[in-house]
C-alpha cells in the first residue's frame, strides 16, 4: 500500500485530515485484548468498561428493544464502532445499550467523549457536537438523522462514524 499524507486538501487548498474508516490498522483481537490489559495495569485502573448491571438505575436497561437492535445490525454501526474501540481507543471505551440506542463513551473527568446513537422511526440518529445546521441534508441542527437508504450504505456509516469520532460529543460538567 503507498504511503499516504496525514493531510489532503480540498478543493479551496485548506487542509483536512484523512478520513477515518471503519478498517483496522491490522491488530488482532487477541493484540487489542493484549494492549488493553497492558494500558489498564499501567494506569492502575479499577474503572470498569461496563456498568455493573447491580449499579445501573431501576429505569435503566442494557437491552435494545427489538426494532432498534434490528435497525443497530443492519446499520453495522456496532461494528465499525468495535473496531474504533480496538485500533484507536485501545479498548478503553466503554459500551452502554439502552432500550433506544447506544453510546460510545471514552476519556476520564473533563475530557469525558461520546457517540450517541439512538433509533426512532426506523432511522438511525446520531447526535452531533455542532449546533446549526451543517451541509449535510440530513441534518436538523443537533442530530443526523439517517434513513434506511443512508443506514445500509457502509461508505455512509464509515463516514458519519468517522465524523463523530474525530469531533465526538463532550458530556457536559455539571457544574
Amino acid at each position: 500500500m503507498p504511503d499516504m499524507p496525514d493531510q489532503y486538501y480540498d478543493d479551496e487548498q485548506q487542509p483536512q485530515k484523512d478520513p477515518i474508516l471503519g478498517q483496522g490498522h491490522g491488530l488482532s483481537d487477541q493484540e487489542g485484548e493484549m494492549i488493553t490489559r497492558m494500558i489498564r495495569e499501567e494506569q492502575h485502573t479499577r474503572r470498569q468498561l461496563h456498568i455493573p448491571e447491580q449499579d445501573l438505575a431501576e429505569e435503566a436497561t442494557t437491552a435494545m428493544r427489538p426494532e432498534v437492535a434490528r435497525v443497530v445490525a443492519v446499520s453495522k454501526v456496532r461494528q465499525v464502532l468495535g473496531m474504533f474501540n480496538r485500533d484507536f481507543l485501545y479498548g478503553q471505551g466503554r459500551f452502554d445499550e439502552y432500550k433506544d440506542g447506544l453510546i460510545l463513551k471514552w476519556g476520564d473527568g473533563y475530557s469525558r467523549k461520546h457517540i450517541w446513537i439512538t433509533v426512532e422511526d426506523n432511522n438511525l440518529v446520531m447526535e452531533t457536537s455542532h449546533f446549526k445546521k451543517c451541509d449535510k441534508s440530513y441534518c436538523t441542527g443537533t442530530h443526523h438523522v439517517l434513513t434506511p437508504n443512508l443506514y445500509t450504505n457502509i461508505d455512509v456509516i464509515n463516514q458519519e462514524l468517522g465524523d463523530r469520532f474525530r469531533r465526538p460529543v463532550y458530556e457536559r460538567s455539571e457544574d
